[in-house]
């Protein structure tokens, strides 16, 4: 160490000078966001009062097991990469069993040295004195404050007193901003999966408008060709009169006309568009349920028909949503009774309710059936934004399935 270093050094006795000296160091880091520029601010401040040809701090990962380095001074392969702690040659302090380390000549001491230590930088760049000291915060070892000189025996306990007061000082301000650190990678991370999801989520909301227009393409072709030349057929077979083979497959062909008008109606909703939402699911309630003798239904809506305000792929999503719950509570559930409701509270989102007093969900072992048409609920719930809850109705038999839009969408 040069004269004038001891001659500072001799100045941190007073505990005015000291205090001044802390003082500037805690200026220095004012304002500093990263742990790299703070340590570069304070750099030269301490340098003035310990000579040094490397400093350095490494930082425990989240995970024990590493810890990454920041440099200044000489770069050194330290500075390049995050390392194993078990590897480190400061491995003593980071693990707890000592709280400093100080040595005359590093290259031969063994405690940095040992058989597999990430100790090359020592060797390239000649760092001879070495004084290591725990950063600590609320008692837990966070890393360690790490000193080197080029030449020999250039440290001894009264800089090893020094370096202490610099780890107490400068580990709670590190501790935020490597907190604050990982606080951005991590919103950063959330950010771009965030991107990523609503990318794919939008992809996939084209690709259900295009499948829904083609579904609706296909309705539309069903209907002027196939079900007028069914039509034509059963009429040419009905002006067939007492012939018995005419007779017997008129009823099936007007039975296949029923379902591929159901089909038709199903992939191309004219009524959603005609009449509006809430007289749409009403006829659907009435046809999914036509066969069940004794099912009543109803459809009440609190929200001003706030369904048919949506945009069109999102009032088709909650339609075939709705039309999925219905089927599966008349198909499935054993149902009395089947209602939806809709209602919009102030200052909250669309909601929609299918709830019916049936048997309730079976279990998982015997619901496979129905886990395909749960799957295609709740993708369309995701695509379109929604909240999906199917579960049992509060303090009464049955399953209530409840679709929940944000309050921007509706």
């Amino acid at each position: 160490m040069t004269g004038a270093a001891h001659h500072s050094l001799a100045a941190l006795d007073p505990a005015e000078a000291q205090l001044h000296h802390f003082l500037r160091i805690s200026r220095h880091l004012a304002g500093q966001l990263d742990v790299q520029s703070a340590l570069q601010a304070v750099h030269e401040e301490i340098k003035h009062f310990l000579d040094h040809d490397h400093l350095d701090v490494c930082l425990i990962d989240g995970a024990d097991a590493f810890h990454t380095s920041y440099e200044v001074g000489l770069g050194t392969l330290w500075g390049t990469q995050r390392s194993q702690v078990a590897v480190s040659p400061v491995r003593d302090i980071l693990t707890g069993r000592t709280e400093a380390m100080l040595s005359e000549n590093a290259l031969k001491d063994a405690r940095y040295t040992y058989p597999g230590a990430f100790c090359q930088p020592i060797f390239e760049h000649n760092l001879c004195s070495r004084i290591n000291v725990a950063m600590k915060v609320r008692g837990e070892i966070i890393g360690a404050l790490n000193f080197s000189a080029q030449r020999e025996a250039a440290y001894g306990a009264r800089e090893l007193d020094y370096v202490r007061h610099v780890a107490d000082t400068l580990s709670p301000y590190f501790y935020a901003l490597r907190a604050g650190e990982r606080a951005r990678r991590a919103a950063a991370v959330e950010a771009a999966a965030r991107a990523r999801e609503e990318g794919l989520r939008l992809g996939a909301l084209q690709l259900t408008e295009a499948l829904e227009q083609e579904r609706q393409r296909i309705g539309m072709d069903l209907h002027d060709q196939t079900l007028a030349d069914l039509t034509r057929i059963v009429r040419d077979l009905e002006q067939a009169r007492g012939d018995s083979l005419a007779a017997a497959v008129v009823p099936r062909l007007q039975d296949c006309i029923q379902d591929l008008r159901q089909i038709i109606d199903t992939a191309m909703p004219a009524l959603l568009e005609l009449f509006g939402f809430v007289h749409a699911v009403d006829i659907h309630l009435e046809r999914a349920t036509a066969g069940l003798p004794g099912v009543r239904t109803e459809v009440r809506d609190s929200s001003s028909h706030a369904p048919d305000r949506l945009e069109s792929t999102v009032r088709i999503a909650l339609y075939r949503i709705v039309q999925e719950a219905v089927n599966n509570a008349a198909r499935h559930a054993g149902a009395g009774r089947v209602e939806v409701e809709i209602s919009q509270a102030p200052g909250r989102g669309l909601a929609l309710e299918v709830r019916d007093d049936g048997r309730g969900l079976p279990a998982a072992d015997t619901r496979r059936g129905r886990a395909g048409g749960l799957n295609h609920m709740q993708t369309r719930a995701s695509l379109i934004s929604a909240r999906l809850e199917i579960g049992p109705r509060d303090g009464h038999p049955g399953t209530c399935v409840r679709i929940t839009l944000p309050q921007e969408m509706a």
